[in-house]
This record gives structure tokens, C-alpha cells and sequence, in this order.
């Protein structure tokens, strides 16, 4: 019996030990990139990315339980690989539920990754059956990320936030802007309230859909892939009440044309690709493009193949090219999905080939200067609660 009773407990530490060991296993093979860094740009490059103030629409490292300070050797961004990169603002997204066996077609909420994902990561209790509460603790980290950073990480809820944030950055860049975004918004559990809730913890961007349909409307990826329900259409004038950006990232077609026909503010699509240049689920139409430009909104381009149908800087170049050339370079903006489980053409720090890319493909200082970050900046600066 002593012998079967130590066998019993070995195979349980084991066992315990590799749940707790899996999501870095995870982390380390689903954020990938093409090839590992140093990533070298030309000279002329180097000296205007080195110039130049980026901002970053998509991240979801709030996700893994990577301490945001820390540099590492795995995964796409933390504070001291952004600030080598020169990021001056990012926004951090918070994934609180993603269905098994996820896929761009048809997914439904039947299913769910994210909490043996909390319960391997040790979140806490409250996290393993509540959205709203994974919202919350992601929230959390970063705000207890930007408390513990001396400075060097600083959260932004108002457009007085951003204009003090900007003056300190002009005196010394070593430092990065955070805002926080929720990848869709099903953490308001059918509550519109929770929206309230969301505001108060710190979210200023709000995705309506992630990849599957919520109860605000339908996902790209869903099982319907509707418009707006009743519940949807009180949750997009309580966010223009609030003035928290609406992100059409994920968002169903129909979805997309129903809340461009009632906004009365610049909405943005935080990470996308393009069909122009690379057709897929998700990726936005010509007729898409022109009305959100209209709204006076910006478009993050993403890094991954399924946006961009390559995993390549020219690829990444191509898609803002044709982009630009339909709708204004005024409208196009990064967006990264760095953390979101992708595989990558370099980690943050390989961002001057980007800019080295824009530059072969013709664009102007002034206009790498927008798309790499001004214009995120100028929507900001606009679109903020005034603080």
C-alpha cells in the first residue's frame, strides 16, 4: 500500500507540474516568429524609425503570465523589447474566451480554452467561471505592470492623459503609452451595465465580437454571423455615451454595416487584413474600407498570414500600400496581434524593417510618420474621454 500511495503521489506531482509548465509551453510555440532577432534595417532606416513615435493598435500579452517588465526570449513583446523597437503606444487587449478547435469559418460559444487556461495559470478563482472578472484581472496586471515600471510604462484613460504623456515622451522616449481594449465583449456577460463596469476598470477600446457570436451581434467567425441585436444597439450608444472606441476587429459583415449606419463617432478596426490583397473570412472589403475612413476611423494592418496571406514584411507593406492608395494614408495605422497566437515576421524589435519596407515601397517621412503612429495618435487625441 506505501509503495502504490508514493507511486500515487508521483504521478500527481508530475501531472501537476505539467499543467502548471503548459501555458509557457503554449506561449513559447504559438507566438512565433519567422526568424529570431537581431533584425538589421538599412541605414537610412534605422535613422528615421529611430525619429519617428509608433503606436501599436493589438496585443494580447495580458493573456500570458509573462511579467510585462521582464524581458524574455519567447513570445513577441514585453516593456524593454517595445522600447527598443521605439513603441511610444500600445494597446493591450484582454482574451477571455476563445472556443476549442478555433477556426476562421464557424466556431460557436459552446466551448471554451480560456479557463483551463486561468486555472493552469493560477488566476484567480473568481476568473475561472466569470468573463467580466478575467476582463478585470487582465486589467489588473497591466495596471500593476504600469504602478511597479518607474515611470516607463504609463496608462492613458484620457485625451489629457495622452497630451501629458506626449510632452514626457518629446523629453525622453524611453517610455510606452498603454491602453486597454477588450476583444469583444462578451466579459459584459448580457449585462449592459457591465459596460459601466469595463469603463471603470480602465477599457477605452471595446471589440464587439471575437470568434464567435456574442450577445452584442455577430463574428466574423460565429455560427449566424448576424447584425446587431436588441442588446448590441443599447451597447453602441452606452459606448459613444462613454466614449470608448468601438474596434470592428472579428466583426461580421452585417455587424460592420449596422454600426457604421448609427455611430456618430470614428470607429477603428484594431487588427485586419485586406481582401484587396489577401481575400479571407475577416479581412476588410473595399466598401468596408471607404466607410470606416468616412467615419474618420483608422485600420490596424496585422502581421500574420491569414491577414496578409504571407508571412513577410512585404507582405505586412503590400496590404498598407493598397490600403492607403484606396481610402488615404491618414487611415492606416498597426496593428499587430503580437501575443495573439501567430507567427510572426520578427518580435517588436524588428519593427525598423517595417519602416526600411514602407520606405522601399515609396511612402514619404511624413507619411511613415502617420501610418507607423500619428495616426492612431491624432484618432486618439479626437476620440478619448477628455479627462
Amino acid at each position: 500500500m506505501r509503495k502504490f500511495l508514493i507511486i500515487l503521489l508521483v504521478v500527481l506531482f508530475i501531472a501537476t507540474v505539467s499543467i502548471f509548465a503548459l501555458p509557457t509551453l503554449l506561449d513559447r510555440t504559438m507566438n512565433s516568429v519567422e526568424s529570431p532577432a537581431p533584425y538589421p534595417a538599412n541605414e537610412a532606416a534605422s535613422q528615421l524609425h529611430q525619429q519617428l513615435f509608433i503606436a501599436d493598435l493589438h496585443d494580447d500579452a495580458l493573456l500570458w503570465e509573462r511579467d510585462l517588465l521582464t524581458r524574455y526570449d519567447f513570445g513577441h513583446s514585453d516593456l524593454p523589447r517595445m522600447l527598443e523597437g521605439r513603441v511610444g503606444l500600445q494597446v493591450f487587449s484582454t482574451v477571455t474566451k476563445t472556443p476549442r478547435r478555433i477556426n476562421y469559418e464557424r466556431n460557436s460559444d459552446e466551448t471554451d480554452n480560456v479557463t483551463l487556461l486561468a486555472m493552469a495559470q493560477r488566476w484567480p478563482r473568481a476568473t475561472w467561471n466569470s468573463l467580466l472578472q478575467r476582463a478585470r484581472y487582465q486589467a489588473q496586471k497591466l495596471q500593476h505592470a504600469s504602478a511597479d515600471s518607474q515611470g516607463r510604462l504609463v496608462m492613458i484613460n484620457t485625451r489629457a492623459d495622452l497630451k501629458r504623456f506626449i510632452d514626457a515622451w518629446q523629453q525622453d522616449p524611453q517610455r510606452v503609452a498603454a491602453l486597454l481594449a477588450t476583444e469583444g465583449l462578451h466579459p459584459i456577460e448580457g449585462q449592459l451595465e457591465n459596460i459601466d463596469a469595463l469603463y471603470d476598470a480602465g477599457f477605452r477600446i471595446a471589440g464587439l465580437t471575437h470568434f464567435f457570436d456574442n450577445e452584442v451581434g455577430g463574428s466574423a467567425h460565429g455560427v449566424d454571423k448576424g447584425g446587431l441585436i436588441p442588446l448590441g444597439r443599447q451597447v453602441i450608444k452606452r459606448l459613444e455615451a462613454k466614449a470608448m472606441l468601438i474596434d470592428l476587429a472579428h466583426a461580421s459583415r452585417p455587424l460592420i454595416d449596422e454600426v457604421l449606419s448609427m455611430t456618430t463617432r470614428p470607429v477603428l478596426v484594431s487588427h485586419t487584413g485586406v481582401e484587396g490583397t489577401c481575400p479571407g473570412t475577416r479581412n476588410l472589403t473595399d466598401k468596408h474600407l471607404q466607410a470606416i475612413a468616412a467615419s474618420g476611423g483608422v485600420i490596424g494592418i496585422g502581421y500574420w498570414d491569414a491577414a496578409v496571406c504571407a508571412t513577410s514584411v512585404e507582405a505586412i507593406v503590400k496590404a498598407i500600400r493598397y490600403t492607403a492608395d484606396h481610402i488615404g494614408v491618414q487611415h492606416v495605422a498597426l496593428g499587430s496581434d503580437f501575443n495573439g497566437t501567430i507567427h510572426a515576421p520578427f518580435d517588436v524589435t524588428g519593427l525598423a524593417q517595417l519602416t526600411e519596407g514602407l520606405l522601399k515601397a515609396g511612402f514619404s517621412h511624413d507619411e511613415i510618420a502617420a501610418i507607423m503612429g500619428g495616426n492612431v495618435l491624432r484618432l486618439l487625441l479626437k476620440s478619448l474621454p477628455p479627462g
